[in-house]
């Protein structure tokens, strides 16, 4: 589809019929003990990349970009560390370049922030994603617990993608379904996923 970004992962970008909309803001779930850094980390290589790490130090994200075996960018690593984790995001996303992607891993942190100043940062994230034209990808991870905006998160959000990891048999498998999408045609089905080497389509058997 015309205007559409690709996302570097081709099996999304065919479902997304040729990417995301400029200035899309996806939510991201997943469980902490999945793989689900692996496709953050392939994104970087569609474009230039701000990737904001709210628990892990920039050295450690950095490492984890470099070693992966998949096709990856090289990305702007910050970490976020004060104690006004909203305001510090604000200011560093106020330098995104136009086209460009923007990665924060995770969420939570600043999910545990006041209601009020987290509506407005959702609202101010919105603005700069429209104005620069990128695809901001939100990482946010499943618990028992989640943070009190977390439902906050999926509604400023205009896609929501979920990554299902379970053992079926002797393997792990990983499906990832889309039940959110403010863009176009909505994908119904599930997408079954490997994520190994690369974050790529199973088509060992048919998506239970």
């Amino acid at each position: 589809m015309v205007g559409r970004l690709d996302t570097g992962i081709d099996v999304l970008d065919r479902k997304l019929d040729g990417g995301l909309p400029p200035g899309c803001i996806v939510a991201y779930t997943a469980d902490p003990a999945s793989q689900s850094e692996l496709l953050l980390y392939e994104l970087t290589a569609a474009r230039g990349t701000l990737y904001l790490s709210t628990e892990r130090s920039d050295d450690a994200v950095r490492h984890a970009v470099e070693a992966s075996p998949s096709s990856v960018g090289s990305p702007t690593v910050r970490h976020v560390t004060s104690d006004t984790p909203l305001e510090e995001a604000t200011r560093l996303i106020g330098a995104l370049p136009d086209g460009a992607n923007l990665i924060i891993d995770t969420m939570d942190v600043l999910e545990q922030c006041d209601t009020d100043e987290y509506i407005t940062f959702c609202n101010n994230l919105q603005a700069k994603m429209l104005e620069t034209g990128g695809i901001a990808v939100l990482h946010c991870l499943k618990s028992d617990h989640e943070p009190g905006n977390r439902a906050r998160t999926f509604h400023a959000a205009d896609a929501v993608f979920d990554l299902r990891t379970k053992i079926a048999g002797s393997e792990l498998e990983s499906h990832l379904t889309i039940p959110k999408f403010r863009g176009g045609s909505q994908p119904t089905d599930a997408i079954k996923l490997e994520l190994t080497e690369e974050v790529a389509i199973d088509t060992s058997r048919d998506i239970a």
